[in-house]
Parts: C-alpha cells; structure tokens; sequence
C-alpha cells in the first residue's frame, strides 16, 4: 500500500515563504504525475503544480513565477517551495501522486496541510 506524507504547512504572514514537502511510502513502479493541489474554504480543489511523464510541469496561473515545484522518483518526493506569499493562497494543500504499483495503477491523496496566509 503506498501512503503520501505532507508536512511544512503552516501560518505566515503575506509576503513570506514556505516549503511544503510530500513522501510517498510503500513500492512504486512509476510515477505518471506528482504534484500540489489546494482547496480553499468553499471552494473547489484546484492544480497548484505537478511534474508530468517527461518532466513536464503544469501550474496554476495564478502561482507561476512564485512557487516552484521538484520531484525526486528516487526518493518518491515531491516539493513545493512558496515564495510571496498571499492571503488568497489560503488553503489546505494536498499531495497526489499517479503512478503503479504492485497492485496496477493508483491514484493516491495524501491527508492535506493547512496553510494559512495572514494579511
């Protein structure tokens, strides 16, 4: 069974940083897309950033230019680093990960950390 592990979430004031982090545990054969995505309070979840087969990146609009996305398939991680940070990132971030394992392919969420943006 493979598991994804978010940590880094937290509150920051506008204009700060952040770098959340994702872990994948168990065996994974392949890794189709790894990446962010984000669902504010009444909203509906939506893309922040993920790295595709080829290492092509897809992003939100809204956050190109300052958030930057690095996976690792090594390691099964995947890392969002967050720079000017605003109110309106406000959200819970979930990890995804759609890949195979032993058990064919998978489509995994991982529990989601909170972060908040403080004006």
């Amino acid at each position: 069974q493979v598991n994804l592990v978010e940590s880094g979430g937290g509150l920051v004031q506008a204009g700060g940083s952040l770098r959340l982090s994702c872990e994948a545990s168990g065996v994974i054969y392949s890794i189709k897309a790894m990446g962010w995505y984000r669902q504010a309070t009444g909203k509906q979840r939506e893309l922040v950033a993920e790295i595709a087969e080829g290492g092509k990146t897809n992003s939100a609009v809204s956050v190109k230019g300052r958030f930057t996305i690095s996976r690792d398939d090594a390691e099964s991680t995947v890392s969002l680093q967050i720079f000017s940070l605003k109110p309106e990132d406000t959200a819970v971030y979930y990890c995804h990960l759609d890949g195979s394992t032993g058990r064919g392919n998978v489509d995994i969420w991982g529990q989601g950390t909170q972060v908040t943006v403080s004006s």
